[in-house]
């Protein structure tokens, strides 16, 4: 049903804006947004709310925030930020806007948010999502900043879609060539947002609900009607746009490019994981750089065709020539943890198992998971020797496939 159309669609409220997670990643994020709407406070109200799953935490006496009589007494995390503006756990060193709230309440941090940005580890969603559900505006909009999808042997989801479907609302994507620590040091880099704005939302340039828009179903990444019943945007509010999500998280130091192919950058940020493993390996093996970009050239084309073969109807190949494309695969299998982990279980003639259990202090590597999930994915269609490099990049994890064997994929 279409909203009531006010007397002039000059926006009369502001869209106030939540940050779900305050790691070193969903710390960063929030900073930039909290300096944005600051910037735009005809848009946005000025106060972001950052959930923080609470913790006592030590400041140690190095602090500038250390205080002597409360000496080693373990703070409330959520204290410390509200109190220094510095998450001193998770991003220290970096001075937060005053407009950023720490919220240990997780229900009340996302009550009332028109704008949702979900920055937290990819296994903690579901909890989330289920702890939220109900308690959200039913026309909130999100943004996903987790990396990744989930790959089971039935079906591939994005996590964006999978936040959108449980909570009944629309979610798009950001991934790039993004290192927390880098940008919270506004150190400059780009990203990729993607949001394919659903048709209830879309305005005319006078702010007027484009006709017909309401009638049109909003279609999911596969091209199929949305499960989802949307609620649209109300008017009072200025929309949900790719301008607006531009002005929310455009920096100096972030540049960023809006794009509609959800697709495109939620798998591209997945499978360069199974590439930068494959990287690691060379460059531990001993090849050099011009052996790595031809891993990287064959990554990418696997990548583009699982993209292609699964999803046919809503990818756009250009979106690969963005940040979350070639730029995050670059650095991905050039600098991340997975090339790091696996150029040393290569360096030292161990398994990534093994590489795992002595130098990840209970973590686990995204690669490998991601590289089980797809496999088990296309073993099951029968199509995993179309997928040369992925392929080899389970034996090699399983120990079934030798790294010096990889120059013999590209000779089929």
């Amino acid at each position: 049903m279409a909203p009531q159309a006010p007397s002039s669609y000059a926006p009369r409220r502001k869209h106030k804006v939540t940050v779900v997670g305050s790691g070193n990643w969903g710390t960063t994020v929030a900073k930039l947004v909290a300096e944005n709407t600051r910037a735009h406070p005809d848009i946005f109200e000025e106060e972001v709310q950052m959930w923080v799953y609470e913790e006592q935490v030590v400041i140690p006496p190095t602090s500038p925030h250390y205080d002597a009589s409360v000496g080693d007494a373990p703070q409330k995390l959520t204290h410390i930020i509200n109190t220094y503006h510095e998450n001193v756990k998770y991003l220290p060193k970096i001075a937060l806007p005053s407009n950023v709230i720490a919220n240990p309440s997780l229900v009340d941090a996302v009550r009332d948010a028109s704008i949702l940005i979900f920055n937290l580890p990819h296994e903690f969603i579901g909890n989330v999502c289920r702890q939220i559900k109900g308690h959200i505006l039913p026309y909130a909009r999100g943004i996903s900043c987790i990396k990744g999808v989930t790959v089971t042997e039935d079906k591939v989801e994005l996590i964006c879609e999978y936040i959108g479907e449980t909570l009944g609302i629309y979610c798009g994507a950001l991934s790039g060539a993004n290192i927390a620590n880098e940008i919270a040091n506004e150190l400059w880099c780009e990203t990729t947002i993607a949001y394919n704005t659903p048709p209830c939302d879309k305005r005319d340039d006078a702010g007027a609900p484009i006709d017909g828009c309401y009638a049109q179903p909003h279609l999911d990444a596969r091209g199929q009607v949305c499960k989802v019943q949307l609620t649209p945007v109300p008017l009072e509010y200025p929309p949900v746009s790719h301008d607006v999500l531009h002005k929310l998280f455009d920096r100096p130091y972030f540049t960023v490019t809006m794009v509609s192919d959800v697709v495109g950058v939620s798998l591209a940020g997945a499978l360069k994981n199974i590439v930068a493993l494959a990287c690691g390996f060379i460059e531990g093996h001993g090849w050099n750089m011009t052996a790595k970009t031809a891993v990287m050239r064959r990554g990418m084309l696997e990548t583009i065709q699982f993209c292609q073969d699964w999803f046919p109807e809503t990818i756009r190949e250009m979106t690969f020539w963005e940040s979350a494309g070639w730029s995050d695969m670059i650095v991905s299998c050039t600098s991340a943890r997975n090339w790091r982990y696996s150029k040393m279980a290569a360096e030292r003639g161990v398994s990534l198992y093994e590489i795992e259990r002595t130098e990840l202090n209970g973590q686990k590597l995204q690669g490998i998971s991601t590289t089980k999930e797809v496999m088990s994915f296309l073993k099951k269609r029968g199509v995993e020797d179309r997928y040369p490099l992925f392929k080899a990049v389970e034996g090699i994890v399983d120990g079934t496939f030798e790294v010096e064997n990889i120059p013999s994929l590209f000779r089929r």
